[in-house]
């Protein structure tokens, strides 16, 4: 059985942002319990020189050596297709070099943990939020979770929607559907195309800035921690939910016209 007491290492790169968090101590409960660091850095093509130097900093400035972990968390997407891959083999590298376990967290339900620790009392059981985050090529990757009172609970695994059907979908009338919540980067990414659910978002700005940070990565890989939820290193792979990387000069050229 999994210990209580577990130290942590968590990273997601599947944004253009590396977040990682060193969590040592008590598993039980929210993130705030017990001790973490979180890192939060620059990501992108920057991503696969930066990303270890950053890890063994978080461990140095706890007085950790690699061999002091339990276990390798890491973001497996939806997300940006090289910083997806980035993430997992820098994870299953540590994990096989120290014979650890890895724990795999779903990118977009850390975003909405992210959203959730930001007014935690807000949430009661039963309460649904939207994740919409930015996908490139005029597209959204998209996931809906529901809280259960202690834990999120996927409702709606991670899809490609296009920029027009959140508006057409919750705001036909240019209205957002009452009590929607959502949260993500999507806002920010499409300001103008998302306008008409931007305006009537219930959670205020907080909403549009959740993101996978590493408090948020911390409190979803102890969960998994208590839960067993681990996989053997070899097991770990990236969620991809779309297989097209790039759009065509052709296209390129037809959404700048």
């Amino acid at each position: 059985m999994p210990l209580s007491a577990p130290v942590l290492l968590v990273l997601d790169t599947a944004t253009d942002r590396i977040h990682a968090a060193l969590a040592v101590g008590d598993a039980v409960g929210d993130a705030a319990c017990g001790d973490v660091t979180v890192l939060d850095l620059a990501g992108g093509a920057q991503a696969s020189a930066t990303l270890l130097p950053a890890l063994a900093g978080l461990l140095h400035g706890a007085g950790l050596v690699w061999a002091d972990l339990d276990a390798i968390a890491f973001g497996s997407g939806p997300g940006a297709f090289t910083g997806l891959r980035t993430a997992c083999s820098v994870t299953q590298g540590l994990a096989l070099g120290l014979d650890r376990r890895v724990i795999s967290l779903d990118t977009l339900m850390a975003v909405a943990e992210d959203a959730r620790l930001a007014a935690p009392h807000a949430w009661s059981a039963g309460d649904t939020l939207w994740v919409l985050q930015d996908a490139r090529m005029n597209e959204l990757y998209v996931g809906a979770f529901v809280w259960d009172g202690g834990a999120w609970q996927s409702v709606q695994p991670a899809q490609l929607w296009a920029l027009s059907e959140p508006a057409t979908r919750w705001a036909p009338d240019g209205v957002l559907a009452a009590g929607l919540r959502w949260a993500g980067n999507a806002a920010h990414a499409y300001p103008e195309v998302l306008a008409a659910i931007v305006g009537a978002q219930q959670m205020g700005a907080s909403a549009s800035h959740a993101a996978p940070r590493g408090l948020a990565l911390a409190s979803l890989a102890r969960q998994a921690w208590l839960r067993g939820d681990t996989l053997d290193a070899a097991l770990a792979l990236p969620r991809y939910v779309r297989d097209k990387v790039a759009q065509t000069t052709a296209e390129r050229q037809a959404i700048k016209a």
